[in-house]
């Protein structure tokens, strides 16, 4: 089944935030690198387990003459226990993220929140939501 629900990013320093992205888990689906400048992602598709989407590209003008705001973002991403909670925020730490919520374990699972290295805050959730 295909993603019905992408979040989406732009990022000043794609590469970097793909390393990120795959260290939390994220995989590629299609990535479309514009072919007079590969550093710059013109499209990219990660897939978030199994039926979770994120759509990301390069900050950029898209040709109407403005710059599309690339303001922080929030994300939730519910992982599949509260041991893997840690170790994706740990994951996350070593590719650049920097916490943001120290790991704790309200009603429902455990939780943790990281910055990416352009600042998206991204929960990491083990309660699945009712």
């Amino acid at each position: 089944m295909n993603p019905q629900l992408h979040h989406c990013l732009r990022y000043d320093d794609v590469e970097v935030a793909l390393d990120f992205l795959h260290a939390l888990g994220f995989t590629d689906r299609l990535i479309v690198r514009d072919e007079n400048d590969p550093s710059v992602v013109v499209h990219g598709e990660l897939r978030w387990r199994d039926n979770g989407g994120l759509m990301i590209g390069s900050t950029r003008d898209d040709g109407k003459g403005e710059h599309l705001d690339t303001s922080h973002s929030v994300a939730n991403l519910v992982v599949t226990s509260d041991e893997e909670v840690d170790a994706t925020l740990a994951r996350a730490v070593a590719a650049g993220g920097r916490v943001a919520m120290e790991p704790a374990n309200p009603p429902g699972g455990r939780c943790a929140g990281v910055l990416d290295p352009e600042g998206n805050f991204w929960n990491i959730d083990s309660y699945p939501g009712a």
